[in-house]
């Protein structure tokens, strides 16, 4: 029996095909690394506006290979609009920068990457009067209470970067909208992959595209995709405020890397969610392990609300602490043979960085967090097998064996 007709291919078939096209120039099938900083003006410049992005003018006001990456990341996001910028803490810059005004009030996750955390509660209220109430964004009634009439923009980070906590989308999207707010969606650990937020009711979705999207920890670049008028125009809004104007533009060559990288994305996350299960499986059995924080184990609470909204897999991020004070968690890190130490996530390689339990943003973390501090653990392209042998005989080299 044939298989009925679809309109828009699946999610694979874009990573591969969408943004990209046969060169004119050149007959390339894949689109070309333009290093170029500069385009050639018409012989008639007098109608141009020198901060426009709709015609080819300046690489800061747009270039080819950040609009063919822009092309792929709507398509695979399911999104109208995207801008693409330097790196992920400029996309989140440049949302609250085109979004927010003086005196705006912002709902956001109280587990963020870090970068979001000083931005709303150091940055933004100090220069600009911006408020903003952190929440277990988990938890709705949470997030309804701490909405005020002031209130612009919700934000919240799901799985949330480093507790992989899990924000119910489409409930907090009901909740923003009822207040006449905007809901923002940091989608960076789950990836289109395995979650659509635009489809759940976002209005913009945020990605680090240095992290999965590329996947090969050789590029830096972020992402804004709008869906709807009011997402299309902040993301507009973004181009104009952020790109043209403040100059977060991205480098043509990450463009390209970036474009490069995404054609494999769909594959390289299906391998990172059964790594991750595999290692976070390990680890919960191991009574040298303190904890284990990863969505797809049944002790997650939010497990049956990852299984129920996350698509194909529970991402490859988990946190975990051994059983033992900072000098511990270090000596065990240390101990590592195939599994490197470095921060950033998303990589083809295993990453893991250890963070002390009296980190900044410590006070929002879960118990465990504080007591014992956390390993960031970024579940890599590796073997799983060769993942828990190591870790197993960096477990015994550290504390000794079971």
């Amino acid at each position: 029996m044939s298989s009925p007709h679809r309109d828009v291919p699946r999610l694979a078939t874009l990573a591969v095909h969408a943004g990209n096209a046969v060169d004119a120039g050149s007959g390339a099938i894949r689109r070309p690394l333009v290093m170029a900083n500069s385009y050639a003006l018409p012989d008639d410049p007098s109608e141009l506006s020198w901060s426009g992005t709709g015609t080819p003018l300046y690489t800061r006001n747009g270039g080819a290979n950040q609009g063919w990456l822009e092309e792929k990341l709507a398509a695979l996001d399911g999104g109208d609009a995207a801008v693409a910028l330097a790196s992920g803490m400029a996309a989140i810059h440049g949302l609250f920068f085109a979004a927010l005004r003086s005196g705006d009030h912002v709902v956001c996750s109280d587990n963020t990457y870090v970068g979001t955390y000083r931005l709303l509660t150091e940055l933004l209220p100090a220069k600009y009067g911006i408020t903003a109430t952190l929440v277990d964004s988990s938890d709705p009634d949470a997030v309804a209470a701490a909405i005020r009439p002031e209130t612009r923009l919700v934000h919240v980070e799901t799985p949330a970067n480093p507790t992989t906590r899990i924000t119910d989308v489409a409930a907090v999207a009901e909740l923003a909208h009822a207040a006449g707010a905007l809901l923002s969606v940091d989608a960076t650990f789950a990836t289109p992959v395995l979650q659509r937020p635009l489809a759940l009711g976002a209005d913009v979705v945020v990605h680090s595209l240095t992290k999965y999207v590329n996947g090969h920890g050789d590029a830096m670049g972020g992402a804004l995709i709008g869906g709807g008028a009011a997402g299309t125009a902040l993301v507009d809004d973004v181009r104009r405020d952020a790109m043209v104007n403040v100059g977060g533009a991205i480098s043509p060559f990450n463009a390209w890397l970036i474009m490069r990288g995404s054609v494999t994305l769909p594959l390289r996350m299906r391998a990172h969610c059964a790594g991750a299960q595999a290692v976070a499986e390990f680890l919960d059995r191991d009574p040298r392990v303190a904890y284990v924080a990863y969505p797809g184990l049944a002790s997650h609470p939010q497990h049956a609300l990852a299984a129920r909204t996350l698509d194909g897999g529970f991402g490859g991020m988990l946190a975990f602490a051994v059983d033992g004070d900072a000098d511990t968690q270090n000596r065990f890190v240390a101990a590592l043979r195939v599994i490197t130490s470095a921060v950033s996530l998303g990589h083809d390689e295993s990453l893991v960085v250890h963070v002390s339990g009296d980190d900044e943003r410590a006070r929002y973390y879960p118990e465990d967090f504080r007591r014992y501090g956390h390993l960031r653990f970024s579940v890599g392209l590796e073997d799983p097998r060769d993942l828990v042998a190591d870790l197993d005989q960096a477990l015994t080299a550290t504390v000794g064996a079971c």
